[in-house]
């Protein structure tokens, strides 16, 4: 693993982990790397010092460095609009059939079909969540901001 200091179009300064340095490419190339404060995906990697060990024998020192509280509010309302946009984008919204909808792709996994490559999204009541938990279907429940906020 490698850790990077990186920096945000907008200045906010923040680490991040990788396997390596294509890793990140990657990752900033897919604007995947977003900054924790402002949502900003356009993150480059800022100037660090090199660890150097003094001698052959010496141990790494590890760092004390305070955990960061997060992001604020906003940054989380702004990474919300943003997961919106990509959901509304890339599925297709079925309304209030969704766990009719989300059964059918189920039953057809099950029997081997091939399933369409658009994901679904919609609403259901919770006798339709507990009906999709009872039958092993997955789902996952996503925050959704307003469409006046998104």
């Amino acid at each position: 693993m490698i850790r990077y200091q990186l920096r945000c179009g907008h200045g906010h300064g923040f680490e991040g982990w990788f396997r390596d340095g294509a890793a990140f490419e990657e990752q900033a190339r897919r604007a995947l790397v977003i900054c924790p404060e402002c949502g900003d995906a356009s993150v480059e990697k800022a100037l660090m010092a090199p660890a150097i060990a003094r001698r052959a024998e010496a141990a790494p020192v590890a760092e004390t460095q305070p955990q960061s509280p997060g992001p604020g509010p906003e940054a989380m309302l702004t990474l919300l609009r943003r997961l919106r946009r990509t959901v509304e984008a890339q599925c297709e919204n079925v309304g209030e059939r969704f766990a009719d909808e989300a059964m059918r792709r189920h039953t057809l996994q099950e029997q081997g079909e091939t399933l369409p490559e658009r994901g679904i999204y919609g609403t259901m009541t919770m006798t339709q969540r507990e009906r999709l938990e009872d039958e092993g279907v997955e789902y996952a429940t996503l925050p959704w901001v307003r469409s006046a906020d998104a």
